[in-house]
Parts: C-alpha cells; structure tokens; sequence
C-alpha cells in the first residue's frame, strides 16, 4: 500500500512541476509512514514539509495543492491534511477487504518482491570444524536462516554457503595429538571438544609438540596423503556433530551447503598473482599486503589488507576473496550477505573494497556484511559455563527443551508423555531462536530462560499459544480454515486494526529482505497477534449476531492463522496446532 501512495504523491508532484507550481529537477525521496493513531488515517507523509521552501509556498498551502493533484484511487477514501502540513491517507475499508479477500484465496498471501528476484549467496554459521559448535554460533546459524527463509519466500533464488573453518593452524595440532594417542583416536574423537583442549593444552606446554604441529600443516598443505586422511576423518565427525544442530534448530543447511576455507586452498596463489597483475599489491616486512587509503590507523596511516604473509602462508583475507571470486565467476550471485559478528565489520569493509578494485566481483553485485551482536549471560556478562568455559549449543538446546517439558507438563498435566515431549522440543528450540531473533540483529542481548519461556509478552510462547488460539476457533467449528465461505466485511474498530496489519505483512517481508533483520518480521508477529486478542475479545466469531457476520469473521480468523503460520515458519519456528 505504502508504494501505491508513493505512487500517487509522484504523479502529484510531476503534475504541479509541469503547472510550474514547483521548480523542475526536485527528486525527493518520498516517505510514507504507518500511522500511530488511526482517527489520524492509515498512512503520513511528511512530503509538502519536505517541499515547501524549494516551492515558496507554506507547507499547508503545499499540502493542499497536493491533495487538488492527486489521482482517484479506490484504495483511497480520504486525504486529510494535519498539523503543519502532513498528508493523512485514510484506506477504503471495502477495497482494504478485498486485498484480504485476494490474500486469503492466493497460497503467498498476496505476498510480491516490487523488484526483479534475484541469486542471492548467504554466507551464513561458518563452525571451526576442530571443535563442536558453541553459543557463537547460534546467531549467524539462525539469523542468516531466517533472512534465506524470506527471500526465497518473495522469490529470490537463495544459496546458501556454509564457509566453514577446516583449514590451517588447528589442524596441525589436533593432527599431532592424534599421532601422539593413535590407540584412543576414534574413542576420543567421539567428543570432539574434550579432544580439542586436550591437544591446545600440549600444544601450549610443549615447544617440540608446538613444531611438530606446525610440520604437520606444512604437510598437510602439500598434500600429504596420511594428513588429508585424518584431517578428512576430522571433518567428517564434525561435520555430523554439526548437522545434529542445523537439524534440530529446523535450519535449511545441509552437508550440500558446505563451501569450507579447504575448498579455495588451491585459489590462493591466483588471487595473489592477480592482486600482484592489478599493480594493487605492496610488500611490506616480507608480506604481501593491499594498502586502502579509504581504510586509516590511528596514526592516519593507511591500513593494510595482508593476504599473504611473510613465511608463504594464507590468511582469511585471501580465502576470502577467493570465496567472493567463487560467488561472482560460478555462483553468478547478484547478492551475498555476510551473516559473520559485527566485530568483523572492518575486516569486511576492506575484502569488498579490494574484490572490487581487483575486478574479482562483477559489477552491480552487491556485497552486504550483515554483522550481529554478541550473545550475553542474565548478568550481561559473555555467556559461559559456571566454570568459565564455552557453552556448547547442544547442552543449550537440552537445557531448553527439558525447561520447556517442565513448563508444559505443569500447564497441561492430562497430555501423554510422548505429545508432551514433542510440543516440549517445539516449544523450547523456537524460545531459543526467537529470544535471538526477536532482537535488532546488531544489538548484543541478554540470555534468559525465564524470559524466554514466558507465556507474555514478545516471546515465542506467546505466539505459539496465539496460533493455537485460532486453531481452536475451527476445531469448536469442525470445518478447515480453507473450508469457510462468504466475504469479509470490516465493521469493529478492532476488525478494521487487525485487517490493516494484516495487510502490511508482504511490505515487512520486504523489509526483512532487504535490511537482513528478523526482528522486523518478529514485531509484526507479535503486533498481530495483539490486535487478535482484541478482536477475538470484543468480536464474537462462533456466536456472532448473524451468519453473514459469523462468516466474515471466520475468514478474518482464518485469514490471521494462515498470516501467524507463515510468518512463524519463515523465522524456522515450528507452529503447533495445540499446546
């Protein structure tokens, strides 16, 4: 709806620049707001403020010439002018039910990109396969699955590319610890952490385990096929330690997806020569490095992108750019979004600007760093174990689910075990995910059980149970959501809210797309879910006065239900039909 005013303001403002009520070359860019209070209309824009001095005109006096230029729309019942000059848009309240009527009968619920789709690469989780997952990883797993979810939704081609870390350093160390203890190899590795420290901690006492390490990546890097025997057997356990993950948080990552640091090692030198051919690289102390005069230290020097080092070896950087290369030459992404810490944002500034100049993007492919804040302990403290060590997601994920099992089994003591774990395990992977997505993707956040598993307020419960709480409607009714007839007719004050924001669903989709934040989608839902209290409250369905009225609830109900569900799976929450 916001375009289509957008729309109608422009050809306003074309038509008074050619009655010369406005001087030509004016390109404002025109924003249309939601109202707050809806006796003040629908939509605002600020549109003859923004105008009146170029004009010469007071901004009411704009204001009004405005609304004499704009084109009849049906959507549009009425313009009004408040304040100093803003423009009040008031929907037609038959055309607004239509648009519902279009949704409720379309399977993508009217649901449109305004734009061409495109091929977008998601680089998104990106584990240490030397190590099981922790904590860490939770945001970039989730977030940059929810944000794939929706752009294949408005009909975007999504690839995703798990960019693990299963090369370098750590695996020489975790390679001599195993030539150390052949015997308890395949015993050991079952609990890959437990072997990680092991081998950190002979590799930090012993000076001639820290060289053997090291001789072992050499090795490893050359090719040595005893070494890429056991690296291979690494990556294999922890791999599947990994899916374990993806598949409980109901994330669409497969061992497809996985494009590691491994997979560009022998890129490496091309990428060098080719920064070296480009006249881009400096050796500096023995290192090949790319000098970003845009990119300053503190001392106003230029900071260096170093892509090889001084002994030969490779560092992030350099697989990095072989990975946007990749993505560009073969992947043919108009898009990549970087779902990696907010602390790398600098890091990524710097590999952008260098695939551009070294030609190693194609123009117009857009390259997004969508960083994340840090996940915290209650006391907003980094969040670790009570002996100071890093959690593992998979003890989070139980923790959930059994707090979860108890908080249920407490609510709904009659339900046999075997329903009550299965909505338990719902119930507490969606309060993890959504306590995370919930929040503005940059922010750090505070990890708190109690709050999370709340049955009020912005909470997954509470919008699981607001689901239920329209599925309910139709098992009183015995009939299917798809099985109501008649039309909806919007009367109720709290009928014509609800509808309003049920309208809005594709515009939010849209911007989750296009800014990468979950937690936009995650305030519709909840605002949603809100004005359906109030409708079911003071709106009789089942004993409405007459059928006509019953039936146009019903589809109201249903057209929220189908809205609720749709937009919980495109978060990867898993609605349930009672709990």
């Amino acid at each position: 709806m916001k375009d289509s005013i957008r729309h109608l303001i422009q050809q306003a403002l074309d038509r008074l620049t050619t009655e010369g009520v406005l001087p030509a070359g004016l390109t404002p860019a025109i924003q249309v707001e939601n109202t707050r209070d809806k006796s003040h209309g629908d939509f605002a824009s600020n549109i003859a403020m923004m105008l009146a001095k170029p004009a010469g005109m007071k901004p009411r006096d704009l204001a009004q010439k405005l609304i004499d230029a704009l084109p009849q729309d049906a959507q549009i019942s009425q313009v009004e002018i408040a304040g100093p000059g803003f423009l009040n848009f008031f929907q037609n309240t038959d055309a607004l039910a239509e648009r519902l009527e279009a949704a409720l009968a379309d399977p993508q619920l009217s649901v449109r990109k305004p734009g061409a789709p495109q091929r977008v690469v998601i680089d998104l989780s990106s584990p240490n396969l030397a190590k099981e997952m922790h904590v860490g990883h939770l945001r970039s797993t989730i977030i940059g699955d929810a944000v794939g979810r929706v752009l294949e939704f408005l009909g975007d081609e999504v690839i995703r590319q798990n960019h693990v870390g299963d090369w370098g350093t750590q695996f020489g160390m975790l390679l001599a610890y195993l030539e150390e203890k052949p015997a308890a190899a395949e015993t050991e590795l079952s609990d890959l952490e437990q072997f990680y420290r092991a081998a950190k901690q002979r590799f930090d006492e012993s000076a001639t385990f820290a060289d053997r390490a090291r001789e072992l990546v050499v090795k490893l890097q050359a090719g040595d096929a005893e070494c890429l025997r056991l690296w291979t057997r690494f990556n294999e356990i922890s791999l599947s330690h990994c899916q374990k993950i993806y598949d409980r948080l109901n994330v669409k990552l497969t061992p497809a997806d996985v494009k590691g640091e491994s997979a560009y090692n022998a890129e490496l030198p091309g990428i060098v020569d080719a920064l070296c051919d480009k006249g881009l690289l400096t050796e500096d102390n023995g290192a090949q490095c790319v000098f970003l005069e845009d990119f300053k230290n503190a001392e106003g020097n230029p900071l260096p992108v170093i892509v090889q080092k001084a002994g030969g070896g490779y560092l992030y950087a350099t697989t990095d750019l072989a990975a946007m290369r990749y993505r560009s030459q073969a992947l043919h992404a108009d898009r990549v979004l970087y779902f990696v810490d907010q602390r790398q944002a600098l890091h990524f500034q710097m590999a952008f600007e260098v695939a551009r100049r070294a030609g190693f993007v194609h123009d117009g492919m857009q390259l997004e760093h969508m960083g994340f804040g840090t996940m915290n302990g209650a006391d907003g403290r980094p969040f670790k174990t009570r002996d100071g060590g890093t959690v593992k997601l998979i003890d989070l994920l139980d923790e959930a689910e059994q707090r979860a099992y108890s908080l249920v089994k407490e609510k709904n003591p009659d339900l046999d075990d075997a329903e009550l774990r299965q909505i338990a395990r719902a119930v507490g992977i969606s309060a993890v995910k959504y306590a995370d997505l919930s929040k503005h993707r940059t922010s750090d956040y505070r990890f708190n059980f109690e709050l999370m598993l709340s049955f009020e307020g912005n909470t997954a419960p509470y919008l699981l149970y607001a689901y239920t709480r329209v599925s309910s409607v139709f098992r009183k009714l015995g009939k299917g959501i798809d099985e109501i007839e008649g039309r909806i007719q919007l009367e109720a004050e709290q009928e014509l809210a609800l509808a309003a924001r049920i309208a809005q669903f594709g515009e939010t989709l849209n911007n989750v797309g296009e800014k990468g934040e979950p937690h936009l989608l995650c305030s519709y839902l909840y605002d949603l879910a809100g004005l359906f209290s109030s409708f079911y409250e003071h709106c009789p369905i089942l004993t409405a006065e007459t059928e006509q009225q019953k039936q146009s609830r019903l589809r109201l109900a249903a057209l929220t239900g189908k809205t609720l569900k749709q937009g919980l799976q495109l978060l990867g929450l898993e609605p349930l039909e009672r709990m």
